[in-house]
């Protein structure tokens, strides 16, 4: 099915490795152009070059730095941006008693301004699409708080939130704003949780142990670019009337029916 995302232009951040780096491979293997931002400048370097490609190093919390990439990502491709993921953000793996205040603040600033900072800097671009999506890229986490992820948790739940109100505020637009929540990605982070346990299991061994303990129905980790097939088709044009709702990308992990 052509998904009908040739020659658009999609700004992705986060999209060095892991579910970024996915989408942003998925994209231009459907014929778009695809800018996108993340903050190690290696990681950018080794996604290779492309001429529908634009990569910058930034951080999403820099709003001006945010609006100067956004802008360029917009004249580097006829002026125009079709779709946005939001994506760019990480996992603070803590309890409420290793927590300090500066933890809290850390962590909703990531997860609100990755979200909005690129959001204000190219709403007036999707306005002007004809065919706009915002895909934020969330997890589990926001419906199933976890002890172990506080501040994560509770940061997602109020991202999840924001992109209910999003999609109401922006729907005039034309602007249509969707989640994607992941469950356990087989990505970076926790091949650095793995060794960092220092288990002595091997990391497939120890994989299938965190899937069974986190009862993921489907015995494994997820793979990025099974996020990502979720996130290209929230993007496209033939999802035109889906605004205002997420999907589950998680094997079936789940403790409610909502």
């Amino acid at each position: 099915m052509d998904l009908g995302l040739a020659d658009r232009t999609y700004v992705v951040t986060g999209g060095s490795s892991g579910v970024g780096l996915a989408t942003v491979r998925a994209l231009l293997d459907e014929g778009a152009n695809v800018a996108t931002c993340g903050r190690d400048a290696d990681r950018l370097a080794r996604i290779g070059s492309h001429d529908r490609l634009f990569t910058a190093v930034r951080d999403v919390r820099d709003a001006d730095a945010v609006r100067e990439f956004v802008t360029d990502s917009a004249d580097a491709f006829g002026g125009r941006i079709d779709g946005l993921v939001n994506n760019a953000g990480q996992s603070r793996m803590k309890r409420l008693d290793d927590t300090t205040a500066e933890d809290w603040r850390d962590e909703l600033e990531l997860k609100f301004a990755g979200v909005l900072n690129p959001l204000q800097a190219a709403r007036k671009h999707l306005a002007a699409s004809g065919a706009a999506s915002v895909v934020n890229v969330n997890a589990v986490l926001a419906k199933q708080p976890e002890t172990r992820l506080i501040t994560t948790s509770a940061a997602r739940a109020g991202i999840l939130n924001l992109s209910k109100s999003l999609a109401t505020e922006l729907a005039a637009d034309g602007i249509r704003v969707n989640s994607v929540c992941l469950g356990l990605v087989d990505t970076g982070q926790w091949t650095r949780r793995h060794a960092a346990a220092d288990s002595g299991l091997s990391y497939e061994d120890w994989q299938a142990e965190l899937a069974a303990d986190r009862g993921i129905a489907l015995g494994r980790l997820g793979r990025a670019e099974e996020v990502a097939y979720a996130i290209v088709a929230l993007l496209s044009p033939r999802a035109s009337y889906i605004t205002g709702t997420s999907i589950d990308v998680c094997g079936g992990v789940g403790r409610g029916i909502l």
